[in-house]
């Protein structure tokens, strides 16, 4: 694998708590060199968090949406596969049948033809079943076993924990990522569990607290 290359959908091992540092430690001194362009990066998102979904990841970053959906469970590792990507204007047509239904929740009157982003924002802060959550990424690349890997640090609505993660087509190379980096027996969640987790939609509590 590449760090960056279009593959078929990749499974993932990914886990989100207070602190990894042993295993962040091994990642980074298993790692082959990885391009500089990965070394570091920062970015800031919004995730919609649905209570009705857990099998559709929406974000938007830089004006952009982009919908990811579960696929399936294999050996304990996710796979998602891209659903939808658009820009904002937004069409009412996208709304109807690719946004809203990925929530799950109540189609809300749609009467403009398009869609701002302020105006997107303002249906799902109507719906009490939809939370607009803010995610500031600080995200450092490895590659470990021919696997695509990071550590990063994430402020979910201000609110700091840490994310570590493994992903790659080939299950085996994540299991043995999992296995080098000291991780095995960690809890593998993703983006939606942690999110509602931290604002409080789930009452369960991170991997490593």
């Amino acid at each position: 694998m590449k760090i960056g290359e279009i593959s078929k959908p990749r499974f993932e091992f990914r886990s989100f708590g207070q602190s990894f540092d042993e295993a962040h430690k091994r990642m980074a001194r298993l790692s082959v060199p990885v391009p500089e362009k990965v070394w570091e990066r920062t970015s800031d998102e919004i995730y919609i968090i649905s209570r009705a979904n857990d099998i559709n990841n929406t974000k938007i970053r830089d004006g952009k949406m982009d919908i990811k959906t579960y696929v399936q469970t294999v050996d304990g590792l996710e796979q998602w596969n891209p659903l939808m990507k658009g820009e904002f204007p937004i069409s009412r047509e996208v709304l109807e049948k690719e946004v809203f239904p990925a929530f799950m929740v109540e189609m809300p009157v749609l009467n403009n033809d398009t869609y701002t982003f302020e105006e997107f924002m303002s249906m799902v802060k109507a719906n009490k079943d939809l939370a607009a959550v803010r995610v500031h990424k600080q995200r450092f690349g490895y590659m470990v076993n021919d696997t695509i890997c990071e550590f990063g640090n994430v402020l979910i609505n201000g609110a700091k924990i840490c994310t570590i993660n493994s992903e790659s087509t080939e299950i085996e190379d994540i299991k043995k990522t999992v296995k080098d980096c000291a991780l095995e027996g960690v809890e593998n969640i993703n983006y939606l569990q942690a999110i509602k987790r931290v604002i409080g939609m789930s009452d369960k509590t991170l991997a490593n607290e």
